[in-house]
């Protein structure tokens, strides 16, 4: 990647908050993280405009299908590739997902830190052509 793609990574866990933010980080990207939604909404209405969101579903009080209703609600970073980051690999929710817009779905059991920041990779590259 030429210049560093914005990615915001979305998560309640802040062990794989952390891990992930460094990770993308070193893989030249310019990583922000939000513990949960509300705090990713926060800094979108902030004015933070990421060129990638990266989120989990499972999240309390606000999930990752209410926090994208919620960005196209208010009209927050709507040119960002949104990519779903999940244990829940329901076809439901890929269903789901793909409804909403969503340019991937990659199950976090399934696949290392290194094999995630491939495809985010990946699923940019293809979604940009």
């Amino acid at each position: 990647m030429e210049n560093k793609k914005k990615i915001l990574i979305v998560d309640d866990d802040s062990f794989l908050l952390d891990m992930y933010t460094l990770k993308f980080s070193k893989s030249n990207f310019d990583a922000t993280s939000a513990l949960g939604s509300e705090q990713a909404l926060n800094l979108l209405r902030s004015g933070l405009e990421p060129d990638i969101i990266l989120l989990d579903i499972m999240m309390p009080v606000m999930d990752g299908f209410e926090f994208m209703e919620k960005m196209k609600e208010e009209n927050l970073a709507q040119k960002a590739i949104r990519i779903i980051l999940s244990n829940k690999g329901q076809a439901s929710d890929v269903l789901r997902s793909g409804e909403m817009g969503v340019a991937g779905y990659i199950v976090k059991a399934s696949s290392t830190p290194g094999e995630v920041i491939n495809q985010v990779a990946e699923m940019v590259n293809n979604y940009n052509k």
